[in-house]
């Protein structure tokens, strides 16, 4: 398993041929407290760098952007029912969804984890 950051503060864990996505740490720090998350339909289609999910919480909503290229094969139910395990386990059990890898070839422009803390340390 690998796991790859991106400037937009997206995760993503690459095992096999799929890959799960969610916000990083830093991301729900920013956020504050989450209250509802809007996931992507199983089937879609997600273009890479383009709206994926949509995070609320009671200061903002943002958008989450696809990682990759590919196509949506389960999203994490469990966040419609509580939204705050994006805030308690971000980088666990609050992914956002798993989607297929269309081209791994765009895994190549993401950071790795030392490169990712780096990243955040100088915002």
């Amino acid at each position: 398993m690998s796991r790859y950051y991106t400037e937009d503060h997206e995760w993503i864990e690459v095992e096999g041929e799929a890959a799960t996505v969610g916000i990083t740490e830093y991301a729900q720090e920013q956020l504050g407290d989450i209250v509802f998350v809007e996931l992507p339909d199983e089937g879609a289609e997600l273009e890479k760098s383009k709206d994926a999910a949509v995070v609320e919480s009671v200061k903002a909503a943002s958008d989450v952007y696809a990682p990759i290229s590919g196509t949506v094969i389960e999203v994490n139910s469990a966040l419609e029912e509580d939204p705050a395990l994006v805030n308690s386990s971000p980088e666990e059990d609050g992914w956002f969804f798993k989607l297929t890898i269309a081209d791994e070839s765009e895994l190549e422009g993401l950071m790795d984890e030392a490169a990712y803390k780096s990243f955040v340390e100088g915002l």
